[in-house]
């Protein structure tokens, strides 16, 4: 614990902290719309916003996160306009992004560590300024999934319905968009850009299996982002690993813990039914046949 009295690495924490609240509250509404992936395609478009920012000079992150939202926004209108399926938008997006962030920082004068400082997070090295971006966005981000909750739900549980009831299903599938692009971006110094969507799934994922109704399984998921995220810190810290990869693998712990422990938790509330629908058989009711 010596390691947190330094400023950077409360720093860390309470970024990590702020995205491993933040991505999950989002996450579970694009596993309920089974775009688990999209968080990838995200990140890799919001790698060539980096690239431009080392490029031109400029905020790397504010950069990244205007030109992530353009492009999670390309992607939504020709999904919902366009000839083009959904996982083939996503598919040019994953190509078009990590190809243009690559040549971008290959043209800037940045090195190959300031480039996988975003692939893979750099906990480290986030400043003051970073914080601030991070806090800031990720409470936008968390107030606007909560306070919009029943709304994101429609259009997630079934978009047609949302549609004849009023709602203005453009509007939310933008919102959606952009919450991804921004969450994603502001991630990209903790997790990283490779690995940020399995933050944003993975406490679902985990959450599923021992809840039902939707608000339960996404405090759920949130409380296990905030474990994954802290953890995650701390081992980084104390073992001297990368941090995304360690905040991913906590995740992918408590999913296993909690997958298994659900598993046999069920299990035994069964065996307990089954107990107690057999009605008991007393010693003189028993009827030995004779031959």
């Amino acid at each position: 614990m010596e390691l947190f009295q330094y400023p950077y690495m409360q720093r860390a924490l309470v970024g990590a902290l702020v995205i491993g609240l933040a991505a999950p509250a989002l996450g579970i509404y694009l596993v309920q719309r089974r775009l688990a992936l999209i968080g990838d395609g995200v990140g890799h478009m919001a790698l060539t916003g980096v690239g431009a920012g080392l490029l031109l000079n400029r905020s790397p992150v504010l950069v990244a996160v205007i030109v992530a939202s353009l492009g999670a926004i390309t992607v939504e209108l020709v999904r919902a306009r366009g000839r083009t399926s959904g996982d083939l938008a996503l598919a040019l997006l994953f190509y078009g992004g990590i190809a243009g962030g690559v040549m971008l920082v290959g043209l800037s004068d940045s090195t190959s560590t300031s480039l996988n400082a975003y692939l893979f997070g750099s906990l480290s090295t986030i400043t003051p300024t970073d914080l601030t971006t991070i806090a800031v966005l990720g409470a936008a981000i968390l107030v606007t999934m909560l306070a919009l909750r029943p709304a994101l739900f429609a259009i997630c549980h079934d978009e047609e319905y949302a549609r004849v009831s009023g709602l203005p299903v453009q509007a939310l599938n933008l919102l959606l968009a952009v919450a991804t692009a921004v969450t994603v971006t502001i991630a990209m110094r903790a997790v990283g850009v490779l690995l940020i969507s399995a933050l944003m799934v993975v406490p679902v994922a985990a959450a599923q299996q021992v809840t039902r109704g939707f608000r339960s399984t996404m405090t759920a998921a949130m409380a296990l982002g905030l474990f994954a995220a802290g953890s995650g810190v701390y081992v980084a810290a104390n073992a001297d690993t990368a941090p995304g990869a360690s905040v991913v693998l906590m995740a992918i712990a408590a999913f296993a813990v909690v997958a298994l422990g659900g598993a046999g938790w069920r299990r035994l509330r069964r065996r307990r039914v089954i107990t107690a629908d057999v009605p008991a058989v007393e010693p003189h009711e028993v009827v030995l046949s004779r031959s």
